[in-house]
């Protein structure tokens, strides 16, 4: 499917300046029967992906941290709106690899005078705003058995201020998903904040 092979491009077309190229490997989000697939993928018209564009430098996505706390001086197209003729709210979802599927909606619109579609700016901030509640409340929570350790979230493990928000793609009717990228180096994060855990083997 288009939208599939659009997700998958990211990783390659993604021009990274800062951070590392790790991808945080997400499985894609897809309805659960074929006939919803049908009804919320094949004939819902899906719209292209939302790129986070950065200047100074240049490269695609922006720190979850920076747009949690609103620095988007560097984001270009900050003030486009997003989300034109979408309802009022869209789910965004993630498919964190060892968590189960977690999704929280948004609003579209913003109710400041005048009132409008959110802005590019404002898409980040809410992206950034859920993955963090996404971290807090997962933290709480044992990963699947199978898991790799290694994407555990949390205080100690990956934590918003390691991510880059590098696009987010419409992934079935009313939900989209963000593409994430690791700011700080999985070497990095895990000496310094498992040092009173066992040893993990990769």
């Amino acid at each position: 499917m288009e939208h599939v092979v659009k997700w998958k491009a990211i990783r390659d077309q993604a021009i990274i300046a800062t951070g590392t190229s790790v991808f945080i490997p997400q499985s894609i989000y897809q309805p659960y029967t074929e006939a919803d697939r049908v009804r919320y993928i094949e004939k819902a018209g899906l719209k292209e992906p939302i790129i986070f564009r950065m200047t100074h430098p240049d490269q695609w996505g922006i720190g979850l941290e920076d747009a949690f706390r609103a620095k988007m001086q560097n984001l270009l197209d900050k003030d486009d709106s997003m989300f034109e003729d979408c309802g009022p709210s869209v789910s965004i979802r993630l498919q964190w690899p060892g968590y189960r599927a977690w999704t929280k909606q948004i609003p579209t619109m913003d109710f400041k005078s005048p009132k409008g579609p959110i802005t590019r700016a404002k898409l980040a901030k809410n992206i950034a705003n859920c993955v963090k509640r996404f971290i807090d409340e997962k933290e709480k929570e044992r990963m699947e058995m199978e898991a790799d350790r290694r994407w555990r979230v949390g205080t100690r493990y990956i934590r918003m201020e390691d991510l880059i928000l590098v696009s987010l793609h419409h992934i079935s009717k009313g939900s989209w998903q963000p593409q994430l990228r690791l700011r700080t180096p999985l070497y990095e994060i895990q000496p310094q904040r498992l040092q009173s855990t066992p040893s993990i083997i990769y």
